[in-house]
């Protein structure tokens, strides 16, 4: 079983980089675990993701960072896994991989992408995990002969500091049968994959996980939770911090899931302390008298 971990996501918006620093220089002061960022480059608003992390790398020493998740398209396996490897020594090892498919194909296409229609982009996140694993390996070289990508005596280094986990964001049968199959976690996002559909999602994967030889119990669950704590009431992912305790809870102890990011809707900062420092807690004590 994995251990029960929490995350925070900051939105990579240029114009709030100092705010960015300041949340991610709290969260490491409070033994937060994770910092997720998501990566859409087309967005004109955003920081560059991977470029982001590398500088919020250097202020704190002890919260790990994953891009959530990694837009493959517009960025090739290779190159992918030289920058992980590079941050991950950077960082003493606190550097893991979030990576999907890709998605918004006409931005993508925008910035020189290509058009993938979803059996391809499956295609296609099989030959980079794969080029990514390879990569890592140990091995002098490489060579890897696919439809999407092709590499020939490629001499990887530098080797990372620590295993680096793939955790794949997705949602449709094929892909959370990939998951199970190569996937050290699966990164899904509460809008698009609610509580109520979690459990049928978990058998697909575990499934082809056994049918690998793997033990589903290996796969770590995140969960991307956008939402706000509120003084009161309760809403769409809104609530009390009650409210939600009693919900991590339930999904940790009830729905399998491990790790929780939490995505703030406002406020950032304050939103940060009040998870930090009110619910996680509770919710790990809640966890344990489950006997989780």
């Amino acid at each position: 079983m994995n251990t029960l971990q929490f995350g925070i996501s900051v939105v990579p918006l240029a114009e709030e980089r100092d705010q960015i620093r300041r949340v991610v220089e709290r969260a490491d002061r409070l033994g937060v675990d994770l910092v997720g960022i998501q990566d859409h480059p087309y967005q004109r608003r955003f920081l560059d993701t991977w470029a982001l992390i590398a500088s919020l790398i250097p202020i704190t020493t002890r919260i790990r960072f994953f891009p959530d998740v990694t837009n493959l398209p517009l960025r090739p396996p290779a190159m992918l896994a030289k920058a992980a490897a590079t941050l991950d020594v950077l960082s003493g090892g606190r550097f893991e991989l979030g990576i999907g498919a890709g998605g918004f194909w006409e931005a993508i296409r925008a910035m020189g992408g290509p058009m993938r229609r979803p059996g391809e982009a499956l295609a296609a996140l099989e030959e980079a995990i794969a080029i990514l694993r390879a990569f890592w390996s140990g091995a002098p070289a490489v060579t890897f002969e696919g439809r999407h990508y092709t590499v020939r005596g490629l001499r990887p280094g530098p080797p990372p500091a620590h295993p680096i986990q793939i955790w794949v964001g997705g949602y449709r049968p094929r892909m959370l049968d990939l998951i199970g199959r190569l996937a050290d976690g699966w990164v899904p996002s509460a809008p698009y994959a609610p509580p109520q559909h979690l459990p049928s999602m978990h058998a697909r994967i575990d499934v082809a996980a056994v049918a690998a030889g793997r033990r589903p119990g290996e796969i770590r669950r995140l969960y991307n939770l956008m939402g706000t704590v509120t003084p009161d009431g309760q809403g769409e992912w809104q609530g009390p911090v009650s409210w939600w305790v009693d919900t991590i809870a339930r999904l940790a102890t009830d729905l399998r899931m491990d790790t929780f990011i939490f995505w703030p809707a406002t406020d950032p900062l304050r939103q940060l302390e009040v998870f930090a420092g009110a619910v996680v807690p509770a919710v790990r004590e809640a966890v344990r008298a489950a006997g989780r």
